[in-house]
């Protein structure tokens, strides 16, 4: 099976063409088989599998399968991965694609060298999430941005509890499908985040889902205007941006798209 790792900021990934090679999408979806394959050490190791399809209504359809197995409906970071290598590959064309995913069509192209993509709108947003804050934790808010997340405001950021804190906010009773758990903070010039990631289950270098929910969050607390840049974990910066429109906010993200290597498995 050929396959590409590519990195979205950090956020890596192995990508599938089941278009070009239809006999591996089957396989590559297996939850045993993305387990295997995103495991340091023993497989390529990635957050997660991003697979091409094909598409009726779209130049190509992308499922994504977090590193445990279970499918997502939406990686911002895998969209960004997706429109380069997609272009890369003849399957859609740099100034404009479509495709789809289970949170719904996403637009995008490459624009000033970078991918960007244009998601569906936030939905549930809530500037409180309605649960108990630490001490440290300035405020807490929610936001759907294809996926579900939850956004903390923090000065400390640095010292997060991600590892303690991140697994209980994760599965909170409150949540019916859980979420990503993100925190937030100023710092000089802009802001920076870092994620507790479900389906991967740790801290990643970057979300891109989690990006837009921390811009929008930040929106609705009054921090920030109609766009934002954050620093993410790996030292590379996502940008967001929204356009109103009948009082929905519709966001585009753009960052990196990076191909690190392309190859062939064998023994996996």
């Amino acid at each position: 099976m050929k396959f590409w790792k590519m990195s979205g900021s950090g956020n890596d990934f192995v990508f599938v063409d089941g278009i070009g090679h239809p006999q591996d999408a089957a396989v590559a979806a297996d939850p045993d088989f993305v387990r295997t394959v995103c495991a340091p050490h023993t497989g390529v190791g990635a957050d997660g599998v991003a697979i091409f399809r094909p598409s009726e209504d779209a130049d190509f359809a992308l499922s994504y399968f977090n590193r445990d197995g279970s499918e997502g409906e939406l990686c911002g970071n895998a969209s960004l991965c997706a429109v380069r290598l997609s272009t890369e590959l003849g399957i859609a064309r740099q100034s404009g694609l479509r495709f789809s995913t289970l949170a719904g069509a996403i637009h995008g192209r490459i624009r000033g060298g970078r991918p960007e993509v244009d998601l569906q709108p936030v939905q549930a947003l809530r500037a409180d999430a309605g649960i108990d804050r630490l001490p440290e934790e300035q405020a807490m808010g929610f936001a759907n941005t294809g996926v579900p997340h939850l956004v903390i405001r923090t000065e400390a950021l640095a010292d997060a509890p991600l590892a303690t804190r991140g697994p209980e906010l994760r599965y909170h009773r409150s949540l019916e499908a859980g979420a990503n758990v993100n925190w937030v903070a100023r710092r000089p010039g802009g802001w920076a985040m870092r994620t507790y990631e479900r389906g991967v289950e740790a801290e990643t270098l970057a979300c891109g889902t989690g990006a837009v929910a921390c811009a929008a969050l930040l929106r609705a607390w009054g921090e920030v205007g109609e766009a934002t840049a954050l620093l993410t974990k790996s030292g590379q910066q996502l940008d967001v941006r929204f356009r109103d429109e009948d009082g929905l906010w519709y966001p585009t993200l753009a960052g990196e798209g990076r191909i690190v290597f392309e190859g062939q498995l064998r023994e996996i």
